[in-house]
């Protein structure tokens, strides 16, 4: 039998940061992932904004396909408008590529890892894994588990589920641009619940998707064939086709005895943009920290990585829960409130407030200085403002 201090299930960007930081803290660490190659299939918008870039400690490289500067803003009846464009806020990653060398990065610092390795069974601190078709054992003084919306660990601990999952859809296909540096973003009842997107690749190529709260490819394929602005830009055929669910409200606890959650697998989602690469692996560095000094210590009981989820939670709890309130009020309007609310937000005072303010990572802040500066302004929502109580 295999022994290791730190299990990590999954080696997606959240996976290989907390075995990455295990390793660093003097963890003996085995990374795990059930495919056979890392970053395929990729289930993932691919956008992430500087910040999370410099989180993710490995700098520009050839990862990055495109720097975005702005963002178009779509109300269902057609209008839009434009949010930044005088400074790169985000960039689009080629996944796969971006993937496989954070895991690089964690084998340096001197990470195991198994790939074609899935996680069967937990029981008594004993890992079953099936690898390359052979049963396995691992004993693990603490597993972490960063598998995902589905997370299996999380079902073994008894740790409970997030509090809501949204279906997406996305493809990568022939798109006319509206400007090489902008995403778009389309609201209502294209996506109901959410918002579908285009995000530019190259030119004449972008990613094209939705998230909703239900029928995901109902309301994919409609947008496709039907949408007053994107059914003219598309121009059929695609390269790539890509389905999964994004988790959002982390479940209540994401720790127990020898047993740490993190990133989607704990909900550590961004409710109002569904990026989860920044919260994530700002969860997984202290993750990786607490289990390797729990270990040191010879106590990996639910109480002491409780110091785990005591962190995250203020590092990003509120936000989170600001977050989700805002989700779930957007979630609430109709196509006509929506233009009603994009028309309202038409106004050059307003798009300065969020061109300084808007921030991906933390969309609390533009929302409390448009409160500010204009009261009347989110009450066309009736309950945005709301969120911030």
């Amino acid at each position: 039998m295999m022994k290791y201090d730190v299990v990590v299930v999954g080696a997606g960007p959240i996976g290989s940061m907390v075995a990455k930081y295990a390793a660093k803290n003097g963890a003996d660490t085995l990374l795990i992932e059930e495919h056979q190659e890392i970053g395929a299939p990729v289930a993932c918008a691919g956008i992430i904004s500087t910040r999370a870039l410099d989180e993710c400690e490995i700098g520009l490289g050839r990862w990055i396909n495109r720097e975005v500067k702005g963002a178009f803003i779509y109300s269902p009846d057609g209008n839009s408008i434009a949010v930044g464009g005088n400074e790169t806020k985000a960039y689009v990653i080629e996944r796969k590529t971006f993937d496989q060398e954070l895991v690089r990065r964690a084998l340096k610092m001197g990470v195991d890892i198994l790939l074609k390795t899935r996680a069967v069974g937990l029981k008594n601190r004993v890992l079953e894994v099936i690898s390359h078709g052979e049963h396995l054992k691992i004993e693990a003084d603490i597993v972490i588990g960063a598998d995902g919306v589905k997370s299996q660990v999380a079902r073994w601990a008894a740790l409970g589920n997030v509090k809501k999952v949204l279906g997406g859809v996305q493809i990568e296909g022939l798109y006319e641009l509206r400007d090489p540096e902008f995403v778009e973003v389309f609201t209502g009842s294209v996506a109901p619940g959410f918002f579908a997107w285009t995000i530019p690749i190259e030119d004449g190529i972008a990613r094209i998707g939705l998230c909703a709260n239900a029928k995901p490819f109902h309301h994919f394929r409609t947008m496709l064939e039907s949408h007053s602005i994107i059914s003219k830009r598309y121009h059929g055929s695609y390269l790539d086709f890509v389905v999964g669910g994004i988790p959002l409200g982390p479940p209540e606890r994401t720790t127990a005895d020898g047993v740490m959650l993190v990133g989607d697998a704990a909900g550590q989602v961004k409710p109002t943009s569904g990026g989860g690469i920044y919260t994530g692996v700002l969860c997984a560095k202290i993750a990786g920290e607490v289990a390797a000094k729990a270990i040191k210590e010879g106590d990996t009981s639910a109480k002491r990585l409780a110091e785990y989820e005591r962190r995250w939670r203020s590092v990003i709890g509120r936000e989170l829960k600001i977050g989700m309130k805002i989700h779930e009020s957007l979630g609430k309007l109709s196509d006509s409130d929506f233009n009603g609310v994009i028309g309202a937000l038409d106004d050059p005072g307003v798009l300065g407030i969020i061109s300084q303010y808007g921030d991906m990572d933390y969309p609390s802040a533009v929302v409390k200085e448009l409160i500010l500066a204009k009261p009347g302004l989110l009450r066309l929502s009736g309950v945005l403002a709301k969120a911030l109580r």
